[in-house]
């Protein structure tokens, strides 16, 4: 039998009033109803809603028309004669509100049914503080969690239930028993309070952190003496969870990898300790956390209950092996061991570079839309090959800056398959985009370099399937391994919060196929850059002085070659294993532009064409067979 079942309060009361054999019976307005081992109680009102509550061994459940409820009463005093045959009882209201119902059967048992609502369930809860009855409220005030566990994640409530789940804690520690130490365990937590006498203590006092459902140690504990010098008793309290998501909630998913414990001395604040607190924390791997281990940190952390946030003050982490990892502290707090990525960003400036990317990506977005359909309206740009190949690049751009602002929310989304699309896209779209850089810089050197003999063949068909082909090809490959894209969580060094984006959550595939895609093509591009630029000044000797342009105009025509080809992305590589901020602020503002410059480039080659060839092609184009 569970611990709810042998609280004996509800579930024992309407076993009490309807028996165990079934069937049905009316009193005054409470309908009961036995069902597969579940008892059912409706109460109609005129005034408010109807109030349903089940009620079996393992969970208690309470409905008020379509809205869940928190439904509490006192114990009953327990007969024989109950359990033989069935016994009615009178409902009598006290007091009925819109959120709240207070009854009582029999006159003996008082029963308080609220809303789950935030400003009903904060107020109930702060209600509740005022008077704490022990042991009996702690299991209360965890079936208010249970009961109304979506309200519970309210911003106005989360706080103030961990206020008083950490009162009823400490009330729970405060309580008197014979011998050394107890626990007591309940179904979302364990506690384990020990006593200390100064007698009888020397350096340390050593403690366990019991488990709570299978009863396994996860972790050990060394409490130092030094807090403790000038008192004759002390009780602390190790606090166990197994239902601990109010405490990571405020961690925005980071990822736990040991059991949440708290050490607990009610009436003081243990905190800048001499010799620190010892504790082993036993390790608790996942799927998710072994894919890829090696890039990341394990960091002892606390749960800072002024700023209500998780941080590593006062913390020190010394991994120990596999399974094990110690944190000394210098004050007692919740602790666990988390997942801490190793490249973790300031959360300012990633706000900061979020804005700057976003804005850049807006540009681009709206410029190289009106790139590509002023192409599509443009039948002169339309037979000019560059133009084909520029239009091309655009269109990479446009679709790769949209599912990029698509990220952060698609991640949000509960349907994963969303967030996997929205990943997919990118990831083609940026492939797509470093092939059209790489096809842009070989037309660039067909044009300047290799001025003869030039035709192809089906010229543009042949590119087009090389800059929208080779990309499909890399994502239908990694697409037929199930779990590459998804969610991400990135971490910021400063705070406890993570920001999640759908992309890549496989690292091999991250730098094994972007970094060396890019990088083959990066290399190229520079390669044919430096030898069109030797190309541009060298025709500055060989030609008529009066044709010359201005030194500016072709330092100009070379920074807009590398926009054109994609280099400025290479700032990527002086970023590479660490983090560089003002390379990340350059990384942002030029690629994320990328599009509008692209947009400017093309604008700046049709006045020229225009005003020095106003009735023929550009000799630059290449003529595609018909």
């Amino acid at each position: 039998m569970s611990l709810r079942a042998r609280d004996m309060s509800l579930l024992l009361l309407l076993i009490l009033i309807y028996g165990l054999d079934g069937g049905e019976c009316d009193q005054g307005q409470v309908h009961l109803t036995l069902i597969n081992k579940t008892i059912v109680l409706r109460i109609p009102f005129t005034s408010r809603s109807n109030i349903t509550v089940l009620d079996t061994a393992e969970e208690l459940l309470c409905n008020s028309t379509g809205n869940s409820c928190y439904i509490e009463c006192s114990s009953f005093n327990l007969s024989e004669n109950y359990f033989t045959k069935p016994a009615a009882f009178h409902l009598e209201i006290h007091n009925v509100k819109n959120s709240r119902v207070d009854f009582s059967i029999n006159g003996t048992t008082n029963c308080t049914v609220v809303d789950c609502l935030p400003h009903e369930v904060s107020k109930f809860l702060e209600m509740k503080a005022e008077n704490l009855n022990m042991p009996k409220d702690m299991r209360n005030i965890l079936n208010i969690k249970r009961m109304c566990k979506d309200v519970i994640f309210h911003e106005d409530v989360l706080d103030t239930y961990i206020g008083v789940e950490k009162k009823a804690i400490h009330g729970i520690i405060n309580m008197d028993f014979s011998g050394p130490s107890k626990t007591c365990y309940e179904e979302d937590l364990s506690i384990n309070v020990v006593k200390i006498h100064l007698s009888t203590t020397n350096d340390s006092v050593q403690m366990a952190a019991p488990g709570v459902l299978n009863f396994d140690k996860v972790a050990d504990i060394q409490i130092p003496a030094e807090p403790f010098k000038n008192e004759n008793e002390s009780k602390i309290g190790i606090v166990t969870y197994d239902s601990d998501q109010h405490l990571k909630f405020k961690a925005k998913n980071k990822v736990f990898t040991s059991k949440i414990i708290r050490i607990e001395v009610p009436g003081r604040e243990i905190a800048n300790l001499i010799n620190p607190l010892n504790m082993s924390f036993k390790l608790y791997y996942t799927n998710d956390t072994s894919l890829s281990l090696n890039n990341f940190n394990l960091s002892c952390k606390f749960y800072d209950e002024n700023g209500k946030t998780w941080k590593t003050d006062g913390c020190n982490t010394i991994p120990i092996s596999d399974k094990v990892v110690e944190c000394q502290c210098n004050h007692m707090t919740p602790f666990a061991v988390l997942l801490i990525n190793l490249n973790d960003l300031n959360e300012k400036q990633w706000e900061i570079l979020s804005y700057i990317s976003y804005v850049g990506c807006g540009l681009s977005v709206f410029f190289s839309a009106t790139t590509v359909l002023s192409f599509i309206f443009n039948s002169i740009a339309r037979a000019e090959v560059s133009s084909s190949i520029h239009v091309s690049l655009s269109g990479a751009l446009l679709l790769l800056n949209m599912s990029f602002m698509l990220s952060e929310w698609a991640a949000t989304w509960t349907v994963t398959e969303v967030c996997v699309f929205i990943a997919v896209t990118i990831h083609y779209s940026l492939l797509c985009s470093f092939t059209w850089m790489a096809i842009e810089a070989l037309h660039l050197y067909l044009l300047l370099i290799r001025v003869f003999n030039i035709y192809i063949k089906y010229y543009m068909v042949k590119l087009s399937l090389i800059g929208w082909g080779v990309p499909a090809v890399i994502i239908g490959g990694l697409l037929s391994v199930h779990g590459i894209y998804g969610t991400i969580d990135s971490k910021f060094s400063d705070t406890n919060t993570t920001n999640k984006i759908c992309w890549i959550r496989d690292l091999r595939v991250l730098y094994g196929v972007n970094i060396s895609y890019f990088t083959i093509v990066f290399l190229f591009n520079l390669a044919i850059l430096i030898t069109v630029s030797r190309q541009i000044f060298k025709l500055r000797h060989v030609g008529n002085r009066h044709d010359k342009m201005p030194v500016w105009k072709d330092a100009g025509t070379v920074l807009g070659l590398m926009c054109l080809v994609g280099t400025t992305w290479g700032l990527a590589f002086f970023s590479s294993g660490y983090t560089n901020y003002p390379i990340l602020y350059l990384f942002c503002i030029l690629n994320s532009m990328q599009g509008f410059y692209i947009f400017v480039w093309m604008c700046g080659t049709a006045r020229k064409n225009r005003a020095q060839t106003p009735h023929s092609k550009s000799k630059s184009t290449l003529e595609s067979s018909k």
